[in-house]
């Protein structure tokens, strides 16, 4: 089964707000066996809205809209759907007291625009939103679904978890999904399709493989479909075990989750904590790490150090180290880490070091070279990468880079 996803906004296609709802939606449909075809952001005209719906219903079984539901004028998705299927608005009065006592418990006035949130189209199926004041709007037409629903995001996901989904798994017969995640590191893109080329022409046709490069790291993602979970299940493991074993080290891990999780995740496991002694990447490794829930098991804090200055006073870095090798250098970075490990009181630190550019390289230290060190109480090991001229692009490949030389050391340490 096919599903399109139609966002509709100015604000959107101006970049004044990044559609999230789309992502979010196209995750939680591939959960039930839906297959997202497209994904078509469309500003606020109907002109533009009933074209979207012209094509999307020759691709697609199922096609959720977002957006244009608000009270004001700018807001034209019910009165162009109501034309469109040649439904006149009604009142719909569960959804009326609905938003009269949403706004009593805001002990505000209702005005007129208010109370017309409470039309819809004559000949829908009003769901009712819980979250807000307007409907969602769910449409049959020539043996096609089309949903309505606001763009406000926890109203849109509270719709589709607990009313649109259940309803699309009632209404239609879903095959089911499986996927397996290979995550790779230190081999390029096409040099890893080469290495399990004669894998992945062997893949039976309901068996798909994807390749997802990312700064450092290639993530490799079988699909699965069909209608017997057990056995997809079992075909999956198969390939995924072949894959694998051929590319044998270059294999992180087989989780669906991102790097620094499944880090984290490892370090939880065997009661270890971490510190970081950031530089060139400015807090970036600290965000990465931060962003999941339950981080403060493992990571303790750190220190963002630009200044020669705050080196010394907060992670103790020898004056004279500094000095004689500068800030961007092997042994600043290791007394970096090996502070951070002390002054922190954790197992394991991170240190990074280097000159992100654009501007600041010099002959010996261009820009993009970066020092990253791994320290724990007993050991500390320093590397040089030598990057681009992009700013931006240098911090992440610093962060991906520290975070599989800690993780590698990890991985040594435990097996020891």
């Amino acid at each position: 089964m096919f599903a399109e996803i139609i966002t509709i906004g100015d604000e959107i296609l101006i970049g004044q707000i990044v559609d999230t709802n789309s992502a979010w939606m196209a995750v939680e449909l591939n959960k039930i066996g839906v297959k997202v075809k497209q994904i078509t952001s469309i500003s606020d005209d109907a002109e533009h809205i009933v074209a979207a719906l012209d094509q999307a219903q020759q691709r697609a079984d199922l096609i959720l809209i977002t957006g244009g539901l608000g009270p004001t004028k700018d807001d034209i998705t019910k009165h162009t759907l109501a034309k469109y299927f040649n439904m006149p608005l009604r009142m719909d009065e569960a959804t009326l007291a609905h938003v009269k006592q949403f706004f009593e418990k805001l002990n505000r006035p209702m005005i007129e625009s208010n109370i017309k949130q409470a039309e819809v189209p004559d000949g829908c199926t009003v769901i009712m939103n819980k979250n807000g004041t307007a409907p969602c709007m769910w449409f049959e037409h020539h043996g096609k679904i089309i949903v309505s629903m606001p763009g406000v995001p926890f109203e849109m996901k509270y719709l589709m978890e607990d009313e649109i989904i259940p309803r699309i798994t009632r209404t239609f017969q879903l095959p089911f999904i499986v996927h397996q995640t290979i995550l790779t590191a230190g081999l390029g893109e096409s040099f890893l399709a080469q290495q399990i080329q004669d894998i992945e022409e062997s893949l039976p046709s309901h068996i798909k493989l994807a390749y997802l490069p990312k700064l450092g790291l290639v993530r490799l993602r079988l699909s699965a479909s069909g209608l017997n979970e057990l056995a997809l299940k079992e075909e999956v493991l198969t390939y995924t075990h072949q894959i694998v074993e051929r590319v044998g080290k270059h294999v992180v891990l087989t989780e669906d989750i991102a790097f620094e999780k499944a880090i984290m995740d490892l370090m939880a496991r065997h009661g270890l904590t971490l510190s970081l002694a950031e530089s060139c990447t400015g807090g970036y490794l600290a965000h990465l790490f931060t962003q999941h829930a339950g981080s403060s098991v493992v990571f303790q804090g750190g220190a963002v150090t630009y200044s020669n200055a705050l080196k010394q006073a907060v992670l103790g870095v020898q004056e004279q180290i500094l000095i004689d090798f500068g800030a961007v250098s092997e042994q600043t970075a290791k007394e970096m880490a090996s502070g951070a490990v002390k002054n922190f009181k954790t197992d394991y630190a991170i240190a990074v070091t280097g000159v992100a550019g654009p501007g600041g390289g010099t002959t010996e230290k261009p820009v993009g070279m970066v020092w990253i060190a791994v320290a724990s109480k007993t050991m500390v090991k320093a590397k040089m990468y030598q990057f681009a001229s992009q700013r931006l692009q240098n911090i992440e490949r610093s962060a991906m880079a520290a975070m599989m030389m800690l993780f590698l050391q990890l991985k040594a340490d435990l097996e020891a």
